[in-house]
């Protein structure tokens, strides 16, 4: 009851590539929702975390061994469920942490219904989202990045090094044409967009570089969070 937030950190569990593992989403999702937290408690924010909701959407992903997907209906109801058990003790505000692009859609459909239906102060941040321009910068993925690319492959470097195999680390080829369907909002399978289920280029991977990227995107959801606060306070 006296927590400033209660964090849902939100992965999942699909394929990443020849080089990195299933649990890539929730491995970051897990490491950077405890910065985080650490970070927010330095500030004077009192901030709860639940554990990692470790799989997600990721029908894109089926293709390929070893994913394991919830359909979005099932994903939604899990969320909105949490969120009403936290409700039910107490809690004021709840944030959603998402780190796999295809929990998008439904953690927005989830969030606006716990607003709808429950009360309960709902938001979702998108961690990617928040450290694009750090990333952009420091690590200059090549184009298209977001997916076992560079980037997931610096984090899962600095957390996590015994899971990154480097030696079958490469640049994938894409299809340009099912580039241009996914730019479009259409839907396609990973295995028709990348032959080896990654994007980017993972062989210049820096989890050096990848440090300072977390250290700025955690600021700015700290900052973020402060702001939501003050707004709440004088509202």
């Amino acid at each position: 009851r006296e927590a400033d937030f209660v964090v849902l950190p939100t992965g999942s569990f699909e394929q990443h590539g020849l080089h990195l593992p299933l649990l890539t989403d929730s491995i970051r999702a897990e490491y950077l929702s405890e910065e985080l937290a650490r970070r927010a408690w330095e500030r004077g924010i009192r901030v709860l975390l639940l554990p990692v909701l470790c799989f997600g959407v990721s029908e894109h992903h089926m293709r390929f061994p070893g994913t394991v997907t919830l359909r979005p209906e099932t994903y939604v109801e899990v969320v909105v469920d949490v969120g009403r058990s936290l409700s039910r003790h107490g809690v004021r505000r709840l944030v959603v942490l998402n780190f796999h692009g295809g929990n998008r859609a439904p953690l927005e459909l989830a969030v606006a219904r716990l607003r709808a239906e429950v009360g309960i102060d709902a938001y979702l941040i998108h961690w990617t989202s928040v450290a694009r321009d750090a990333i952009q910068e420091l690590l200059q993925p090549a184009e298209p990045w977001g997916h076992a690319c560079e980037y997931e492959t610096s984090m899962v470097m600095l957390f996590r090094p015994e899971l990154v195999r480097v030696g079958k680390a490469r640049r994938p080829t894409v299809s340009q044409a099912t580039r241009a369907v996914r730019e479009a909002g259409g839907f396609v399978y990973f295995d028709e967009y990348s032959d080896t289920g990654g994007l980017g280029d993972p062989t210049r991977a820096d989890p050096g570089k990848a440090r300072e990227v977390v250290r700025r995107a955690t600021d700015k959801i700290v900052e973020l969070l402060e702001r939501l606060l003050a707004a709440r306070r004088t509202g």
